[in-house]
């Protein structure tokens, strides 16, 4: 298991960016992929962007893709998603996970840690 904390979510307008940051400890960081994922009211939780243990191979949902950026920094053990133009129906709360395998999968299932999630909220 990885223990995984957030941080950088908030309220913010239309066409805004916002940085979210994950950081994980428990095991080594390049054993696993990590991704973002996020839930809106009322919605099923989906898969926002991934990426690989060594960021070779990330992948975007279709929703987000040329505006969300995903990082990961192993010296900090941390990954990044960076926000732009952001929309009112990326409102949502996102959560960052680690992967059962180093290998990026956009499918829920195949991570096995979750964080606690962070509210991102985009007022139009």
């Amino acid at each position: 298991q990885v223990l995984l904390v957030e941080s950088g979510g908030g309220l913010v307008q239309a066409g805004d960016s916002l940085s979210l940051s994950c950081t994980s400890s428990g095991r080594t960081a390049t054993t696993y992929a990590m991704g973002w994922f996020r839930q809106a009211l009322g919605k099923e939780r989906e898969f926002v962007a991934v990426s690989s243990w060594n960021g070779g191979a990330k992948y975007y949902a279709d929703s987000v893709k040329g505006r969300f950026t995903i990082s990961r920094d192993h010296a900090k053990n941390t990954v990044y998603l960076q926000m732009n133009s952001l929309k009112p129906e990326d409102t949502a709360v996102y959560y960052c996970a680690a992967g059962e395998t180093p290998y990026a999968s956009t499918v829920a299932t195949r991570y096995n840690s979750w964080g606690q999630g962070t509210q991102v909220t985009v007022s139009s």
